[in-house]
């Protein structure tokens, strides 16, 4: 899933780990070339991640250029004057890591909303089912009526089939066997063959639908991550509106990178 916009999200967090718990053996501070070697990282890309990690919040960098461990106690705090709603609330199940990683990244949800002026919504896979974890919206980007809850409808929602693009085989077929396709607009589809080869024949890492859940929304999505764990990022928006695929790629896969790091860093 390597794309022109940086490493996938799960190759950038991982190596963002690496850096941070170099970082965490140097109290006083560290250069980047040597928290580069410590984490067996390319000098460049650490750089390039060391100063993600900085705007971030989860290093500092001293006046003598080393970098240290910043205080990642708090969480941070919506973007100021955001119409910012979640659309039930972080579900019990994702445990008290996964709902403060939530709180860290909804002012990336909110950039992301602002960016492409479209609704942005974070799902993740919690036992065996896609749950919607956050969403963030506008007057000007309302999100789409959830009429069909999505752990019954990720077959027909670009959300959902990230994710199940994602999933092992095994995974996949005890997620399919447990939820029946139904048809919530012409264009859904009903039949896991037809499905699965959509999913396997998708371009990584985007995926779309196109008024499968709701007539006149289009939706795109990209996988992030919470460790191991999946999840999807996407936005939707009205189908007579005109994007440049280039923009929402790239604006989405930047989003993922920086929501899958703020899902799993600790702190």
């Amino acid at each position: 899933m390597a794309d022109h916009a940086g490493p996938e999200p799960v190759a950038a967090v991982r190596c963002s780990l690496r850096l941070l718990e170099a970082a965490g053996q140097h109290g006083n501070g560290a250069t980047a070339q040597q928290l580069a070697r410590e984490a067996g990282l390319p000098p460049d890309a650490a750089r390039e991640l060391l100063s993600l990690l900085v705007g971030d919040g989860f290093l500092a960098e001293r006046d003598d250029h080393t970098f240290v461990l910043a205080e990642t106690d708090t969480v941070a705090d919506p973007v100021p004057g955001a119409d910012t709603e979640t659309c039930a609330g972080t579900d019990p199940a994702a445990g008290t890591g996964a709902r403060q990683g939530i709180a860290r990244v909804r002012p990336a949800l909110a950039a992301l909303r602002d960016q492409l002026d479209a609704a942005a919504y974070l799902t993740l896979y919690v036992d065996g089912e896609i749950r919607v974890m956050e969403i963030v919206d506008s007057v000007s980007a309302p999100r789409v009526d959830l009429w069909v809850g999505l752990d019954e409808a990720g077959h027909a929602t670009a959300l959902g089939k990230s994710v199940l693009r994602e999933l092992d085989e095994e995974a996949r077929a005890d997620y399919l066997s447990r939820h029946e396709l139904t048809g919530l607009t012409p264009r859904t589809i009903t039949h896991e063959e037809e499905l699965v080869r959509q999913l396997d024949g998708a371009p990584a890492p985007v995926v779309m639908d196109r008024e499968e859940y709701v007539r006149g929304t289009t939706c795109v999505a990209v996988p992030v991550y919470r460790g191991e764990q999946i999840g999807s990022l996407g936005i939707s928006f009205r189908s007579d509106r005109m994007y440049r695929s280039s923009q929402v790629r790239a604006g989405l896969l930047s989003a993922a990178v920086r929501v899958s790091r703020g899902l799993t860093l600790p702190g």
